[in-house]
């Protein structure tokens, strides 16, 4: 496999077609600022096919999948709850 083929993940996340993401989001220690700036990236997309909710929780689930075994259970933790703060920001009911 290429260094192309391995990092097309990270390409995807720097260079989402849907979301210009702030630098680092997903570096965060704070699941809140994570969803807000999740929220604000998707909110003023105009380049989404989904809605702002739907795309900004994609964007985080896509991150959450790739780095998947690579993540500590801290940083899991804090990508987790982040989920729930953005579903809070949009309205939703977090899960149980």
């Amino acid at each position: 496999m290429t260094r192309s083929q391995k990092q097309w993940s990270r390409d995807v996340t720097r260079h989402s077609n849907a979301l210009e993401l702030e630098p680092h989001v997903f570096e965060k220690d704070d699941a809140k600022e994570i969803a807000a700036s999740l929220k604000r990236s998707a909110d003023r997309s105009s380049r989404r096919k989904a809605g702002p909710f739907r795309s900004a929780m994609s964007m985080l689930t896509f991150y959450v999948n790739r780095a998947g075994k690579n993540l500590s259970d801290d940083r899991k933790k804090i990508l987790e709850d982040a989920k729930d703060e953005l579903r809070r920001a949009y309205g939703r009911r977090p899960t149980a």
